[in-house]
């Protein structure tokens, strides 16, 4: 049985449950450095996915991508350990301050690198800015069908997938021809928990920048094995155009940021009737907190 190419775009995100004071830059963008860096939650959702059908078709890799500074490569060993066969760092100064339209030329560009493939995979959307907008524009500039709101692959046969949807009200189950971009949804199975196996096998990944920077000498480490590379990729190995990336290349602007912190004010006890769970049903359609 053929296996696919499987692409999994990844981000590492800030812990927006430890947002404080100094989470946001005066230019509006976020201030990383203040806030522990996560997987983000939907994006192991795809990672999910993507190994349930490497164990279901023999032959399949699943290569994880990711845009960010150095650290972000910890969101790469993170994959590999949970069963990701290798990954790839796009990181470049120049891409600092990047909105999600230049976020998605550069992962493009990475993409067309990485060519021919079969699915990309990708969470439905990142914690830090719940746009939603990577994914699907990835799509559109790579030119390839897209599927969001993905919760389960149910078969690939024949060269077409076939995906159930969760959408907001109710399930949709969609065929789709390959090569396309599958965003899935948080309420897709979690991922799988890191295989001591693999933990074992790439404690020692590095990219070339880390490498350099450590103080310990794996180097004859990488040449006897291979696969401990994670390879980076600047902006001029993706030969891309400045123009459109980092701040100059957003033309999304953040004008302010404010915390909001929400308390109960008031408290309703509602006994067992049915006449008192009607009067609370009328009550919150009429204050349009249900429609």
């Amino acid at each position: 049985m053929k296996g696919y190419k499987i692409i999994v775009l990844a981000k590492q995100v800030p812990d927006t449950r430890n947002v404080g004071k100094d989470a946001m830059k005066a230019n509006g963008t976020v201030n990383r450095a203040a806030l522990p860096a996560i997987f983000n939650p939907e994006d192991l959702n795809a990672l999910e996915q993507a190994l349930r059908l490497k164990d279901r078709y023999p032959g399949t890799t699943v290569t994880l991508l990711t845009m960010g500074p150095g650290r972000a490569a910890d969101i790469i060993r993170e994959g590999l350990f949970r069963g990701a066969d290798d990954g790839y760092l796009i990181t470049d100064r120049k891409f600092a301050g990047s909105d999600t339209l230049a976020t998605s030329y550069a992962i493009s560009l990475a993409a067309k690198k990485l060519m021919p493939f079969d699915l990309i995979m990708c969470g439905r959307q990142a914690i830090d800015g719940d746009t939603a907008q990577v994914g699907p524009q990835v799509a559109e500039k790579i030119d390839i069908p897209q599927i969001t709101y993905a919760e389960e692959i149910e078969k690939i046969e024949k060269g077409k997938i076939t995906i159930k949807r969760r959408l907001e009200r109710g399930v949709e189950t969609v065929e789709c021809p390959m090569p396309l971009l599958i965003t899935v949804h948080g309420s897709a199975p979690d991922c799988r928990a890191r295989n001591a196996k693999y933990l074992l096998r790439y404690k020692h990944a590095k990219t070339w920048t880390e490498m350099q920077q450590d103080t310990e000498d794996y180097l004859w480490l990488r040449e006897d094995r291979p696969y401990l590379d994670i390879r980076e990729w600047s902006v001029d190995d993706l030969s891309a155009d400045e123009t459109f990336l980092g701040l100059s290349g957003s033309p999304t602007k953040v004008k302010k940021v404010f915390n909001v912190v929400f308390t109960a004010k008031e408290a309703k006890v509602l006994g067992d009737t049915d006449a008192e769970m009607d009067d609370l049903m009328k009550e919150l359609i009429e204050n349009h907190n249900i429609g």
